[in-house]
């Protein structure tokens, strides 16, 4: 039976410390895996721990690329601006259509939505399920009008939908 092992311990043993180490490494390899930049979108009641951190479970953690960041330090606009932009008191019309929107390029400043709603620039107004309203450039993206749609980062904030969330939203022409 001795006999039988020699033959398979190597092997054993070379699968055992793999699995122990994560997996085969190239030593020969040098270069490096830029970090993540994460963007933690915590919700404004969320419940904080001692040293003011949100509590394990209340944080969605996004990456969007190296560097370090987060949710406040990509959004810059300013409160003037998001009460500018939330503050729509004419009803609703000029409907172009419901479109899936996600997060767009989190670096893009402003209130904006790119669709396939409109073939050209023009501004407009967003409305989630719930009635949160929000004023935005409506800008052409390529696709069939039942295409998904980019949202910026300050309209996500703005009508309080979470950075990971794909949101249902009513798009207006004004």
């Amino acid at each position: 039976m001795m006999t039988l092992m020699r033959p398979v311990a190597p092997l054993v043993a070379c699968t055992f410390l793999i699995a122990c180490e994560g997996g085969f490494q190239n030593p020969f390899d040098q270069s490096e895996t830029p970090a993540p930049v994460i963007v933690e979108d915590v919700a404004a009641d969320a419940p904080l721990d001692a040293t003011g951190g949100a509590i394990a479970g209340e944080t969605e953690v996004v990456e969007v690329g190296a560097g370090g960041a987060n949710a406040e330090t990509l959004d810059t606009t300013t409160e003037a601006e998001k009460a500018a932009a939330t503050n729509v008191s004419a009803p609703a019309s000029g409907l172009l259509g419901e479109t899936v929107a996600s997060l767009g390029d989190p670096t893009k400043p402003g209130f904006w939505l790119k669709t396939p709603l409109v073939s050209e620039e023009r501004e407009g107004r967003i409305e989630r399920e719930g009635g949160a309203v929000a004023q935005v450039t409506l800008l052409p993206l390529d696709g069939p009008d039942t295409g998904g749609s980019q949202i910026s980062l300050s309209a996500m904030r703005a009508l309080d939908i979470s950075l990971t969330d794909l949101a249902t939203l009513k798009v207006y022409s004004n």
